[in-house]
């Protein structure tokens, strides 16, 4: 199983932008889909983004897409998440999340994901 770990979040005024990475460990993450959720306080955790592992393909949720983009360096076994034009409805804690195969089509259920990261919070204020 592949050990995540995030970083990259904080306090970021609406407008402005972030840039979240996630580093894995123990195995390559070019075996997975890799992905992007989060988590608002009393709600529930929501697909952001996803990327197959040639990187050839990505999905987004409409509330982010033209905003953020995903990426992903097989090489460094790092994916990120740059998010632009941030709102304030985007706080919430940033999950790294690796699928169940190389695939992301489709894939935005939280089940799909077998290995998650501890989490990075993302404040936007306003």
């Amino acid at each position: 199983q592949v050990h995540l770990v995030e970083s990259g979040g904080g306090l970021v005024q609406a407008g402005g932008s972030q840039r979240l990475s996630c580093v894995a460990s123990g195995r390559s993450i070019s075996e997975y889909c890799m992905g992007w959720f989060r988590q608002a306080p009393g709600k529930e955790r929501e697909f952001v983004a996803g990327r197959g592992w040639s990187g050839g393909s990505t999905n987004y949720a409409d509330s982010v897409k033209g905003r953020f983009t995903i990426s992903r360096d097989n090489a460094k076994n790092t994916v990120d998440l740059q998010m632009n034009s941030l709102k304030v409805e985007d706080t919430a804690v940033y999950y790294c999340a690796a699928g169940v195969s190389r695939w992301c089509s489709g894939a935005t259920r939280p089940e799909y994901f077998t290995s998650w990261g501890q989490g990075t919070q993302v404040t936007v204020s306003s």
